[in-house]
């Protein structure tokens, strides 16, 4: 079974695809055809967005998926009129937070991923450029760091410093554990004053395999028992060393950071 799935919204459309997304997982014998239209924030926006809609729903006979996070109630029900399923994010929680509150919402456009709180902001994309000034081991001077990942080469570590930093104003580095540090089973030097802001990231070494062979391939980086006399030693030395890990292999970037998170008590909201 296929079917069409439409995130719309009046911003980004991330909320609407996040939640989507989250939602649709559960119904793993479906496969969903996805499309984002974000910035739909007037009256033309939406009735085209409505047009799109309605085709497709005439070219495949069934009917569309609308995941809504738009603010404004009358532009939804412009949208509404396509004859899709509408699956309003918001309409749930509106009402008895207006009861709550005691006030009506605003129904302000593009609120959710505004630039809002300028200081935020700022963190974040100072958090950014530190994770760049200080991935893959460019810069050992962690005296900054929140966070540090080690780990073998490919294993997750500079995506998962860059989603901390971006969504959340961590500044996390990384450092890739080298031959000589897995030959000699030492913690490198410059980690050592910084050990209570260690993580280890381990993965499984055919997925790692996997990986450096479409970087390298047919290379000794990409071998297979190199990758795995890799990932035994830094195994070795992360738990010698008594630093916790975890493992990359089957876990997206949001879960690493949350289950790091979690780990070291870094409680940070998005954006």
């Amino acid at each position: 079974m296929q079917r069409t799935v439409f995130f719309i919204s009046d911003s980004t459309g991330i909320t609407a695809e996040t939640i989507g997304n989250s939602i649709l997982a559960q119904f793993e014998g479906v496969q969903f055809e996805k499309h984002r239209l974000p910035f739909i924030d007037d009256v033309r926006k939406a009735e085209s967005a409505a047009a799109r809609i309605k085709t497709r729903y005439e070219q495949t006979g069934t009917r569309p998926i609308v995941v809504n996070t738009m603010a404004d109630r009358s532009l939804g029900e412009i949208v509404a009129a396509s004859g899709g399923l509408m699956l309003d994010v918001f309409a749930p929680f509106l009402g008895s937070l207006e009861d709550e509150l005691g006030t009506k919402h605003s129904g302000a456009v593009n609120r959710s991923h505004g630039l809002v709180d300028f200081e935020k902001y700022e963190a974040r994309m100072n958090a950014t450029n530190y994770a760049l000034a200080h991935d893959d081991g460019i810069d050992v001077d962690y005296s900054q760091a929140d966070l540090i990942l080690v780990g073998v080469s490919r294993s997750g570590k500079t995506p998962t410093c860059l989603y901390m930093a971006l969504h959340y104003g961590v500044s996390a580095a990384n450092y890739p554990l080298i031959d000589d540090d897995l030959h000699k089973l030492e913690l490198p030097a410059h980690l050592r004053p910084y050990r209570d802001r260690l993580c280890g990231l381990t993965i499984d070494a055919q997925r790692l395999a996997q990986i450096r062979e479409q970087r390298r391939p047919g290379s000794r980086y990409a071998d297979l028992q190199q990758c795995r006399w890799e990932l035994q030693q830094a195994d070795r030395l992360l738990q010698q060393e008594r630093i916790p890990c975890l493992n990359t292999t089957h876990v997206s970037i949001e879960e690493i950071a949350s289950k790091i998170f979690d780990r070291f008590g870094i409680e940070r909201t998005m954006f």
